[in-house]
């Protein structure tokens, strides 16, 4: 419609991963400036950051920058690399299991590449790990399911170190896209944290009923 808007943009530091108050503070200066959108660009956000998308009118956008902007210096520019991209949230579902509990099933989560516009839809095979804190304080995220996706064996390394006899029911379990069966939680919220194969982490929190 023609109308100009303002962003400001918070670049990250190289070596440490950007937290929840880092963009508080970064929003707060850029509403203070009226600027009209806060751009952040970091190569790691924790999870806590996945949930805050605005503060008062000023929204913001998290994008990943790739790794190999640590040595830009050192590589060809071919105009091929994707050198920021924004990881969306997880698709999750939560499914009804016997004896009133719960199950959370990961589908796969959907990854923004901003200089192509292009939106990629990965399915459980695109994420690393999860895992599940079945009764979430609001605080701190406690991880008491844990699974690994995205490889044929997953614990082979593990297993060889160990030198031990493994159950092998055990061990399927943990290589899913669904959770174990759980009582529904005291704190009424669950929380699943999702984590890709480019070490990006986002939280989703459920409120269950």
């Amino acid at each position: 419609n023609g109308t100009q808007r303002r962003a400001a943009i918070f670049i990250g530091p190289e070596f440490r991963t950007v937290t929840r108050p880092d963009l508080v503070d970064a929003a707060r200066e850029a509403a203070d400036s009226d600027f009209d959108l806060l751009i952040a660009c970091a190569f790691n956000y924790e999870a806590h950051t996945t949930e805050f998308e605005k503060l008062g009118k000023i929204p913001v956008l998290k994008a990943r920058m790739n790794a190999d902007l640590h040595m830009a210096a050192d590589l060809k520019n071919t105009g091929k690399g994707n050198l920021f991209v924004i990881f969306g949230e997880p698709d999750i579902d939560l499914l009804d299991a016997e004896d009133s509990q719960i199950k959370v099933r990961v589908n796969g989560v959907d990854v923004f590449h901003p200089n192509t516009g292009e939106v990629r839809s990965d399915g459980p095979d695109g994420i690393a790990c999860w895992f599940v804190d079945t009764d979430y304080n609001g605080e701190s995220f406690f991880v008491r399911h844990a699974y690994f996706l995205g490889a044929n064996d997953p614990y082979k390394a593990l297993k060889t170190t160990l030198k031990a006899e493994i159950d092998t029911e055990a061990w399927a379990s943990l290589h899913s896209d669904t959770s174990r069966p759980f009582d529904k939680p005291d704190s009424g919220r669950i929380a699943v944290k999702v984590i890709n194969h480019l070490g990006d982490e986002v939280m989703k929190i459920f409120r269950v009923d």
